[in-house]
């Protein structure tokens, strides 16, 4: 049963040296969220370096890209743990 529809806005990050829109950073923290149940969607934003998950239409949370670890699962990664925790606390 899915928790809670998480949308993941995330905007556009410089790497190596190239402004473009990365989900390799995202990946930890999507795997984190849909093994604790809840749906994941990506949504593009042209807030730079930024990223929100957002429940049931507020912000939850919010961090720099760059915050979040480079690939991985997420289970290692403090900043997904706190977005985790925040999606979890969501009424």
């Amino acid at each position: 049963m899915v928790k809670h529809k998480v949308t993941v806005m995330f905007g556009p990050y410089v790497s190596c040296g190239i402004l473009q829109y990365k989900t390799a950073r995202l990946e930890g923290l999507q795997e984190l969220l849909l093994s604790d149940g809840h749906s994941v969607e990506f949504e593009k934003t042209e807030d730079r370096d930024d990223v929100e998950l957002v429940v049931h239409g507020e912000i939850v949370f919010r961090c720099k890209i760059q915050d979040l670890q480079y690939g991985g699962d997420g289970k290692l990664d403090p900043t997904c743990h706190r977005a985790l925790e925040a999606v979890q606390k969501a009424y």
